[in-house]
């Protein structure tokens, strides 16, 4: 499991590799707020093209960050989500408020 950032200007492009379950979701947590804390960014773009399983716990990450996100007045997406992700964030809920986009440009687009 490994995390990639990227920034678009006041946007980052956060890419999961691997597993974002209860074994990961702590360590890739304080990597994305200490990248929140270190840069200028207001909005996020999470990046699932190399994402293989995502639990409860995964879950909770994106609202997390979600929420902190929106104490900045910034906004996410979801990008590269394959049927199997998008049936967990449907799901959970998270579909309604993570607008999910084909690709980064799109979601810079709405962000």
């Amino acid at each position: 499991m490994q995390v990639k950032f990227t920034s678009k200007g006041a946007t980052l492009v956060v890419t999961i590799i691997g597993e974002l379950d209860h074994h990961s979701a702590e360590y890739i947590r304080q990597k994305i707020d200490s990248e929140i804390i270190k840069s200028t960014t207001k909005n996020i773009i999470f990046d699932f093209s190399k994402l293989e399983f995502m639990d409860s716990s995964g879950i909770g990450v994106i609202m997390g960050r979600f929420r902190n996100i929106q104490k900045l007045n910034g906004k996410m997406a979801a990008v590269n989500v394959s049927s199997r992700i998008q049936r967990i964030l449907d799901m959970s809920g998270l579909s309604k408020i993570l607008p999910v986009c084909e690709n980064i440009e799109g979601a810079l687009n709405i962000l």
